[in-house]
């Protein structure tokens, strides 16, 4: 028998800078600092979108179906909501979802999801752990605020969303340095293995 070993680089980090920048870019729009504009939406198709994509591709070619799972979701997430902002706009007959009732819906599915994923990250890390608690927040307090009308709620959840946005980046960088230095520069609290 003959052992091959992988030599591919770890895509995570891809997968987590792709998911955190988005986050954050599009939370200061939840937070009321700018509209939605085509960087957000740019920003929304290619790094939180095809970047992860790419990354759990990769992810489940190393055989780590939790973060497979996670960025292939999460990507798809990205294009979905893209999708949902623009297709209203395009002259197609496709109607904008309803912000009483469809959009909760949407937030809420993948706040149940979040929340069920944030349970693997308890065999996983510390900085998933964070990832994890603070988007199934996010999730759920923007459910809230498109079901309420509540611009209150929605930047309450644009803050909470920065910071959500801030540990995913805080992961994936911490993760870049410490394989750069072969140590553990920047601690991610690691707790077990999942594959």
């Amino acid at each position: 028998m003959t052992a091959v070993a992988d030599a591919s680089a770890n895509p995570a980090p891809l997968g987590l800078m792709g998911f955190g920048m988005t986050t954050v870019l599009l939370n200061l729009h939840n937070a009321g600092l700018y509209p939605i504009d085509g960087m957000i939406l740019g920003m929304g198709i290619f790094y939180g979108g095809v970047a992860q994509v790419i990354a759990g591709i990769m992810e489940w070619r190393k055989g780590n179906t939790f973060a497979a799972t996670a960025f292939t979701s999460y990507g798809m997430f990205w294009l979905t909501l893209v999708a949902i902002l623009v297709l209203p706009k395009a002259n197609l007959g496709v109607a904008a979802p309803d912000h009483l009732t469809a959009m909760p819906a949407f937030l809420a599915m993948w706040g149940v999801f979040t929340a069920v994923m944030f349970i693997g990250t308890l065999r996983i890390s510390v900085a998933l752990q964070v990832v994890f608690g603070s988007l199934t927040v996010l999730f759920f307090l923007l459910a809230l605020g498109d079901a309420l009308e509540s611009v209150t709620i929605t930047r309450i959840a644009g803050f909470e969303g920065l910071f959500c946005g801030a540990s995913a980046i805080y992961a994936g960088l911490a993760q870049v340095l410490n394989e750069v230095y072969r140590r553990p520069l920047c601690p991610l609290g690691a707790v077990g293995t999942a594959h």
